[in-house]
């Protein structure tokens, strides 16, 4: 678990979006995670394996430019994903916003982005 409070937590599963380490996330065992409207995660357990090898984040070579900011508990977080191939020079801006339950473990993942973009 982070000692960071709820940003570490978050910044936390931001970086095991790019290192396929998902080891440290703190993740609830009811834990959702909510792509675009569409619930992509189950539990805690599902989220952490596809975070280590769904395919969905295997593309995902880096995280960079990350900015947080909380409000009433809740972490708001934007960021850069750069995809691969690397060659193609690929990335997309992700809002994620971050809940918690009452041990500070992530409950709900509710995350948006545009489409890949050179950079």
């Amino acid at each position: 678990m982070n000692d960071d409070g709820p940003v570490g937590a978050a910044r936390c599963y931001i970086a095991a979006l790019a290192t396929h380490r998902a080891d440290d996330v703190p993740l609830a065992r009811d834990c959702v995670r909510v792509e675009l409207g569409v619930r992509t995660g189950r539990g805690g357990v599902h989220i952490a394996r596809g975070l280590e090898r769904g395919p969905q984040f295997r593309v995902i070579h880096a995280v960079d430019d990350v900015r947080t900011d909380v409000v009433d508990g809740v972490v708001h977080a934007e960021f850069r994903v750069c995809l691969r191939p690397r060659v193609l020079r690929l990335a997309s801006r992700v809002t994620e916003t971050f809940e918690f339950d009452d041990s500070g473990r992530i409950r709900r993942i509710v995350a948006r982005f545009s489409l890949p973009r050179r950079h």
